[in-house]
Order: structure tokens, then sequence, then C-alpha cells
């Protein structure tokens, strides 16, 4: 009998490729099914008022319309905490594009077509869009994403950081940004003998099933969200978006099955988005460098629909060591669309201001970056003070500057170029959720089912590689089934705690099984997680980035993006690659490129579709690379692993900044980092 070759840690080529290049993997608009009917919605042209009529008539009037539907016929919704779902419960306009009605068509142009036809008279109101730090009505949240309180402290920050030896208090924003997955938000739903199935494009089909249930007001059993495959989501697919109610309101209403796809446009408004943020960072520090005072305060926005507070300041909570601490939030509730999350909310914000302001201490201090970094590393997480699983910055700083070739750092020229070297740290936590798997003998293999889902992650190939190993078995035994909320709790495919939530399930659902020896096992990892020691899991790295500035100019260009993790054990070290530059590449965009404009007189972002949403292309991404280190951390999961969607995104946007200050001597603190704030 063979011995089956161990599979996580191997370069594993994607087990659903093939379907996907060849166009046999289907989402969720491409669902077959008999007798559809498309749904295009009708948006909002005010940023806040009053809807006074809507005349459906002219619409009505056209070839193949079904239905036209608005508060005026809609039926009534059940209670959600995410009022961008009660569609057409009233006739308040919130924001500027907000969904006010939409027609249900026999095709998706005819949809389209009466949805312009739709007459809407409205009563606007003065509206407000604007977020500023002296906004009067700022108000502390009760807590910032998920459920961290929103302010922190320790000691006596502010009296610490007055009598600093050194001081840097400097204030840093960043731009409304959008997360403009490949794939719009589309869903396809359907009722069945009062049971409603939809198949939507979500990053967690068991959540999702939950929040359609309580919108519609239906035993959660009698809901059913399929997700096979999704093409990207970096947060805005997280939970239920509007689409996916409209067609399941328009799919009952016209008694068919119906699709609704968004299009690019509608996706700055209704789904989400990063919040813009004005961040003010003082650190205290004695004359070598030490800190003795931190203080992180952040303003932020959130719609008057429901409140959505990022949690900015929170990696400042566990990035360095200084005994006087004091992290704070700030919100305030205007006329625009919610935010939400994308790719590391928070930390990917958060970590630009202090790492920024990291680097203009270590200017003050007279200090190498890095050292100064490494001075300040902490022994305990210097809030909560308990240990860290495993915390290996140091080791990514010092092994991403031997690689880098910092040890040569001096800014230089080349004819009108300005060439110059930043760096910046990275942290993410490394979450954990409850999660059910199923495991079953089927006589030549195994199969393996758990409502996780891949939003383009991998997620598939390396659930099937951890089964594999847990079974004792080949890949090719393994059939792998994800992406249905009949399969049990999940949690969603974000915040990098996917593969270790799932993962974990599913090693335990394997192990149950051989010790069963055969049939099937289902395995919940509830109490498993609920009696994990007290200890604080983050993942880790460094970013380091070369630039090139016109002098003339002020182009920005960036030649060499290296990236140093500390992410335990690394399951397949081709998807993981692909994360990191992801990420990196990502946080290239929001150093240079990505900005949503708001129009402030209507109250909508200008740039909205990818002719005017500028992000990195090809051209613009020279050498990257993403590196690894051996890390052996027994407290995290039964693969050893931490989360690595997020974290390469992290510190990239600080590193790009810091270096352009290294390169031209110029400090940018708002990002992106546009030509005309390099020429002030």
């Amino acid at each position: 009998m063979s011995v089956a070759t161990k599979s996580v840690g191997t370069p594993l080529s994607r087990v659903d490729g093939r379907i996907k290049v060849t166009g046999q993997a289907r989402y969720a608009f491409e669902q077959p099914v008999e007798g559809v009917a498309y749904a295009a919605p009708v948006v909002a042209t005010i940023a806040a008022g009053e809807i006074d009529a809507i005349d459906p008539a002219p619409a009505l009037g056209l070839p193949g319309v079904l239905a036209v539907i608005s508060h005026d016929n809609a039926p009534r919704l059940g209670e959600t905490d995410d009022g961008e779902l009660l569609l057409f419960q009233s006739d308040t306009v919130h924001y500027r594009g907000q969904i006010v009605a939409a027609v249900v068509a026999e095709t998706l142009v005819q949809a389209r077509e009466a949805a312009a036809a739709v007459r809407i008279d409205y009563a606007p109101r003065e509206h407000d869009v604007e977020l500023s730090a002296e906004h009067p009505r700022l108000y502390k949240p009760d807590k910032v994403n998920p459920s961290f309180p929103a302010d922190t402290a320790q000691g006596e920050a502010e009296e610490a950081f007055a009598r600093a030896e050194v001081q840097v208090d400097e204030t840093y924003a960043t731009a409304p940004i959008h997360n403009n997955a490949m794939e719009p938000h589309a869903s396809l739903a359907m009722w069945t003998d009062g049971d409603l199935l939809v198949h939507d494009s979500i990053q967690g089909t068991y959540g999702a099933r939950r929040t359609l249930a309580q919108v519609f007001e239906l035993d959660a059993e009698r809901v059913r969200v399929i997700a096979q495959h999704v093409g990207g989501g970096f947060g805005s697919k997280g939970t239920p978006r509007p689409q996916a109610v409209l067609a399941a309101i328009a799919a009952r209403m016209v008694e068919r099955p119906v699709k609704c796809a968004l299009r690019r446009q509608q996706m700055f408004a209704s789904v989400g988005y990063r919040t813009p943020t004005i961040q003010r960072v003082r650190l205290g520090a004695t004359k070598d460098g030490r800190l003795t005072a931190i203080a992180h305060d952040a303003f932020e926005q959130t719609s008057t629909v429901r409140e959505f507070a990022e949690q900015t300041c929170t990696p400042t909570r566990v990035m360095y060591a200084a005994p006087d601490r004091l992290t704070r939030h700030r919100l305030v509730a205007l006329d625009v669309p919610t935010p939400s999350w994308m790719r590391a909310p928070g930390e990917c914000p958060g970590m630009y201001a202090l790492e920024s302001a990291m680097d203009e201490l270590a200017v003050a201090c007279g200090l190498d970056p890095i050292k100064l970094r490494i001075r300040n590393e902490p022994d305990l997480d210097p809030e909560k003070g308990v240990p860290f699983s495993s915390r290996n910055l140091v080791a990514c700083l010092r092994e991403g500057a031997e690689r880098f070739g910092w040890a040569d750092r001096e800014p230089r020229t080349d004819g009108r170029w300005l060439i110059g070297t930043g760096v910046a740290a990275s942290t993410y936590p490394a979450y954990r959720s409850p999660a059910k798997a199923t495991a079953r003998y089927e006589g030549d293999g195994y199969a393996v089912e758990i409502a996780a889902t891949d939003i383009g992650t991998g997620a598939r190939t390396v659930l099937t590689q951890i089964a594999a190993d847990a079974l004792g078995v080949d890949v090719e035994r393994v059939r792998l089934e994800i992406g249905d909320s009949d399969f049990g709790v999940a949690p969603v495919a974000g915040g990098s705690m996917g593969t270790a939530s799932w993962g974990t399930a599913v090693v335990r659902a394997c192990e149950a099984l051989l010790e069963q020896g055969g049939g099937e096992v289902s395995v919940h990892t509830g109490d498993e997680i609920k009696a994990q020691s007290d200890v604080s899991r983050h993942a880790f790295g460094a970013q380091f980035v070369e630039v090139r500035v016109d002098a003339d100019s002020g182009e920005v260009r960036v030649p060499r993006i290296l990236g140093v993790f500390a992410v335990g054990r690394v399951i397949n070290p081709k998807t993981a690659r692909s994360q990191f530059i992801g990420g990196m590449t990502q946080g290239l965009g929001m150093a240079l490129q990505e900005e949503s404009l708001m129009d402030r007189q209507f109250g909508d972002y200008l740039n909205h579709d990818l002719a005017q949403y500028h992000f990195p292309a090809n051209a613009d991404i020279e050498e990257i690379d993403a590196i690894w280190l051996d890390e052996d951390d027994g407290e995290l999961n039964p693969m050893g692993s931490k989360g690595i969607g997020e974290i390469g995104i992290v510190g990239t946007a600080a590193a790009v900044a810091n270096a352009v200050f290294h390169a031209t001597g110029r400090r940018v603190r708002e990002l992106p980092i546009r030509l005309d704030r390099v020429l002030v």
C-alpha cells in the first residue's frame, strides 16, 4: 500500500483552475434557470430628501416590462440592523445613488431601458457630505468594527507626550476608496413553496442565510444561499448587499426567478467602500528613540442609514512598547453611502498613519527607521499585557533589510529622477471562528463539506490539501464541497480567518471520520475555539519599497517592492505568494492612485467607473516579491497557520510614502500621493 504524499506546504495548482479558465465555472448571475426575469435598480438623483411621487407608467408601457417596484407597492420587510437592505420601505432618500425603485422585465436590456424611464419627483433638502476633524456632529461610537472599544487609554498619554524629549505631532489623511471586485454584485433569487433560494456573489453563505431570513421574516431553515464561485470581494461582499434583497422581492412579486446584477457605476453607492480618515498621531520619545507616549485619534464617516465605524486605531494598540497610550475613534453620520469592510479594514489606514509617524520619529531622532522599530519592540501585547503566540516582526525587518540592500540606503539621483527607499511594518490579527464540517467515506475516496467560500483566494485548493493530509490520502481522493449555507455554520471569507476557521473544522471532521472507521461525521469547533489559551495572536510583516520621483513633474514610479512576512505555516506557497503580491499591489494603488472624489454640490462620487477610478495596471508593477519566514506557532490551529489575505496591503502605502520622503525630502501626509502634492 502506497503512502500518500503530504500536500500541505506544497505549491499545488488551483483545483478549480481548469474550469475557471475554460469558462465552465458558473458564477451567481450565470446559473441556468427556466423562466428567469431580470431586475434593474432605479437610483436616487438627489443626495438627501424625500420622494414626492413615482410615476411608473412610462416604464410599464415598454416591451417586456413585468413590474415597477417602489415604496408604493413593495412588501413590508422584517427588522435588520443593516438599513441598506430595507429597500422600498419609505420615501426617504439618504444619499445619491440609493436604490429607490426597480424594474422587472423579460430581458436585462429591457429592464435597464425601462429603469431609465421611471419618473421620480423629489423634495430635496440640504445635504452634508464632507468629513472634517472639526465637524460639529462628531460622536464617539459604542464600538468599532467588529466589537473593539472605541477608545483605550493607559497612563497619561497627553501629559507624557508634552514632557517628551522628542515629539512628533502630525495629521494624516486617507481618501475614500472603493473595492471594485472583478465580478459585480449579482444575485439570482427564486421562491418555491415559500422557501427562498439565492445564488449570490457573497463572501459567506451561512451568515447571509440568517440575514435574509430576518429581512423576509422566515425561519432560517427556509432560506438557502449558494455561492459556488465568487469573482473577488475585498470585503464588499462580506454580508448581503441590496441586489440580493431586490432580486428576492422581485421574484416574489412576479412569481418567477429573478436575476439582478449591479452596474459598475452602481457599485460606488450601495455596496460599501473604505471610509476616508483623518488621523492625528502623536509620538513622544527619548532622544535615543524609546517611545514614552503614543496617542492616535481617528475621524471617520458613516451614513444616516446605518453605523459602520472602522477600527482604524486598533493596530496602534499592539505594535510598539510605550507606557502611556491613548487611542480614540470619532464618527460623523453624513448623507453618503454606508462605508464597510475593505481589505484589512482598520489596519490598512491606521498603519499608514502610524508607520508614517514612526518614520518621522526616526528622522527626528537621527535613527535608522528599522533600528527605531526594533528599539520599541514589546515583550508582551502592549495593551492586553499577555504574551504573543509568536511575534517575528524583528526577524521580518532584518531579513528584508538584508535582501533589499538596506545597508547601502542613500537617496540618489538618476538624471531628473530622485531615488529613495522606505520601509513600514505590517500586522493583522490571527482570528479563528467556529465552523461545522462534514466528512464522508465514499468507497474510492472522501467527500468533505463546509460552507466556506472561495472568492479567488484559493480556499478550495488549500482546504483540499488540508483534508487530504488529515485523511492521509492524495488530494485526488478528496472531493471538497463548499459555498452552500446548508452545510452549516462557517465564517465569511474575510478577516484573514477563513483558512484557520474552516481548516480547523475540516481537520477535526476528518480525524473523527478516521477514528469512526468510515461512514459520515460532522464536527462543530465552537468548544475548541472557546477553550483556546489567552494569548495575543497576530501576523507580522514588513514592506520595503524603492521609488523614483520625477523632479520636474512629481510622477512617482515604484521599481521595487519586497514584502517579508511571519504568518505561521504557509499551506500553499503558490496561492500564498499570489495573496501577498495582490495585497501589496492594492497597497500601491492606495498610495499613488486610488481616490473616490466627492462632488460636494451634488453629493456623489464623480469618478464612479473604471475609466476614471484609477488603480495599478501591469505597467505600474515592476519588480515585486514576497517571502515568508518559517514560523512554528502551536497556539493557532491544527495547521499552525495565520491568515495571509490582508497583511500584504497593510504597510505598503506607508512604505511608499516614506520612500517618497527619502527621495525628495517632502513628506506627503495625504493619500494618494498625487503629482500636485509632491510638487507643493
